[in-house]
């Protein structure tokens, strides 16, 4: 009986699956990742570019499946799942790596001594309740006295001891405590000294209150082992100076003035005007303004006619 008929159709039906490549593919099933390191056919390129990337494409995904088919596998509510080996290909990282954190002083402390670090259970056992209860958190046992609806008072308690209130702000207190503590490992972590950054800022604020006098602290009572205060030296020009210096000294002093000048000036006075009129205005009325210059003005009008016409209603006799 001839079977060659039968085992070439049975040949071409599997023949897609069959990936030949000059170069074998590079399959990391870790990553589902393919790599054809082949070289590309410049003719079939040219020829037809579609086609050409179609072939490329199922080779490398033909390989992959043929790759998952072969590995192990485990069962699972929506069907087998195969078990994907540990990655080859070593991915570059998008950030350098961390730098390890400097060791807190409780962690120093504990390697001079030799202490090992256990890890305390989340869970603890409660001989009243008979369950596992939280050690911290929602209904955790360091709330035990805060929530118990009885408590013990010792006999020499006061009249407002208060068991529930004692034991959340010891509760409170370790929380605070524990907040400093990290607070501290982290600024001895970024190289700064809290302690030298307080000492600074309470010189800072001592030096500001001796100034704060009518005498900036002259006549001040000192304290023991205070130090002088360093003020600002005065600058003093030299005695010869190149002209172009003094030149551009005076011309800054002018363009100064005429600033100030012009801030001063709320509108701007006509090229021909030769008298200042601000400045008559403050003169004549002594500096109180134009209106109560006004005011003067129109009153001593009124008065004055009235004294002169002798027409008045009213008047002394």
């Amino acid at each position: 009986m001839d079977v060659s008929n039968v085992l070439a159709a049975h040949a071409a039906k599997f023949q897609s699956v069959a990936v030949e490549k000059d170069t074998p593919l590079e399959v990391d099933a870790g990553y589902l990742l393919v790599t054809d390191l082949n070289s590309i056919d410049e003719e079939a390129y040219n020829e037809n570019l579609e086609e050409h990337l179609q072939s490329l494409a199922r080779d490398g995904v033909q390989s992959l499946f043929t790759t998952l088919f072969n590995l192990p596998t485990r069962p699972s509510p929506d069907g087998p799942l195969a078990q994907l080996p540990p990655p080859i290909y070593q991915l570059p990282r998008a950030k350098p790596l961390p730098k390890p954190k400097p060791p807190t002083k409780w962690e120093r402390f504990a390697a001079a001594k030799g202490i090992q670090k256990k890890v305390k259970e989340k869970r603890v056992w409660d001989e009243e309740k008979q369950e596992w209860v939280n050690r911290w958190g929602r209904d955790g046992k360091n709330k035990e006295v805060e929530q118990a609806w009885i408590t013990e008072v010792p006999l020499n308690a006061d009249v407002d001891h208060d068991p529930r209130k004692i034991a959340r702000d010891a509760r409170k207190a370790r929380m605070a405590k524990n907040v400093k503590q990290q607070t501290q490992n982290i600024a001895r972590a970024a190289g700064t000294n809290s302690r030298q950054e307080k000492k600074q800022e309470i010189e800072k604020t001592l030096a500001s209150a001796r100034i704060s006098t009518a005498s900036m602290g002259k006549f001040d009572k000192k304290l023991e082992g205070e130090k002088k205060v360093r003020g600002v030296k005065r600058k003093f020009e030299p005695t010869e100076n190149p002209i172009s210096n003094e030149m551009k000294a005076s011309l800054d002093l002018l363009s100064k003035m005429e600033s100030d000048h012009k801030k001063m000036r709320k509108a701007p006075l006509p090229e021909d005007a030769d008298l200042n009129v601000r400045k008559a205005v403050r003169f004549a009325s002594k500096g109180r303004g134009g209106v109560a210059l006004g005011r003067e003005v129109a009153g001593g009008g009124r008065s004055s006619r009235g004294r002169g016409g002798g027409g008045g209603k009213k008047g002394r006799r």
